[in-house]
Formats: C-alpha cells, sequence, structure tokens
C-alpha cells in the first residue's frame, strides 16, 4: 500500500514540475508572398468579413451561425460566431489597424474551451507588386494548460490552417 501511495506522490510532484517548467507564451505564424501591391492587398485583409472567403475554418463548418457588431474595417468591430465541434464558439474583435501594416484583433473562445489569443495580419511592401502577408497569433496559457501543450503540437495543427488559408488568399489575390 505505501508503494502505491509514493508512486502517486511521485506522479503529483512531476505533474506540477510539468506545469512550472511547460511554456507559457505561444506564438504561431505562416507567410506568403502575394504579386499585388500592398495597399491593395491591405484593403481586402483589413475587412473581417473577407475571411469568409479564404480562411479554412469557415469550411470546416458552412452552416455556422455569424453575426456581426459595429462596422467591419475598423476597429471595434465584432465578428462572432457559432459552429460545430471544429469551429466552436467565439468572436474576433478589431483592436488596431495600422494602415498598410498591420490589423490586430482579439480572438476570445467561448467553446469548445475558454481562451483569448491576439491574432494579427501583417503586410510588408516587398516590391510594387509583391507584398508579404504574415498571419498568426500567440498568447498565454496558464498553468495547469500549459503541460497539455507539451504533447500537443500546436504549431503544427494550426500552421496547416494557416499555410492553406495563405494559399486560399492569394489565389483570390492574384486572380
Amino acid at each position: 500500500m505505501m508503494v502505491l501511495f509514493y508512486i502517486f506522490i511521485g506522479i503529483i510532484v512531476l505533474l506540477i514540475i510539468i506545469m512550472f517548467v511547460a511554456p507559457q507564451d505561444y506564438e504561431i505564424n505562416r507567410s506568403v508572398v502575394i504579386k499585388k501591391p500592398v495597399t491593395e492587398v491591405f484593403q481586402y485583409l483589413k475587412y473581417i468579413k473577407n475571411q469568409d472567403d479564404w480562411s479554412p475554418w469557415k469550411k470546416k463548418d458552412r452552416d455556422m451561425q455569424q453575426t456581426y457588431v459595429g462596422t467591419d474595417g475598423e476597429v471595434g468591430f465584432i465578428a462572432k460566431w457559432e459552429g460545430n465541434k471544429d469551429v466552436g464558439m467565439g468572436e474576433q474583435e478589431i483592436l488596431s489597424i495600422n494602415e498598410s501594416e498591420s490589423v490586430k484583433s482579439k480572438l476570445r473562445f467561448f467553446k469548445p474551451w475558454k481562451s483569448e489569443s491576439e491574432a494579427y495580419l501583417r503586410v510588408v511592401d516587398l516590391t510594387k507588386d509583391q507584398t508579404n502577408v504574415t498571419w498568426g497569433f500567440k498568447g498565454k496559457n496558464p498553468i495547469p494548460f500549459n503541460a497539455f501543450m507539451l504533447f500537443f503540437n500546436m504549431d503544427k495543427k494550426v500552421g496547416k490552417d494557416f499555410e492553406e488559408g495563405l494559399d486560399n488568399l492569394k489565389r483570390i489575390l492574384e486572380k
């Protein structure tokens, strides 16, 4: 019986150590070069509703319910969604727009779990007809949830979605 007690205590101690050693911060992003001027690319990206055309998450639930608050393309605009288990329930609010540079937004997920992240779209003028677009998000996983990230490769999973979305974006804007 004492052996089981020591094994149990050992597992608890190991879990506590993992929680304090595992990283809490995360950032995932991907980039693509689009053969269009930066102003044209940015004008398209600053509207959250345009994400329905290129983001892979809309494809995961074509019947998802969406509502909007405010004026798209302006600070304070909120896009809300509720869908199947693949997209869950949440909202995206535009926090800042730096013309022809970046759009930052807050992603709030309510289902299947609660979390918040800062999403961003950044554009960089490479030449007069080439723009680098970076799409990403970053945030914190509080203890004890940060330990889960040791066993789940979020960069690999979400990175695939970002790559698919950026490929769709490139195809749309280069038509």
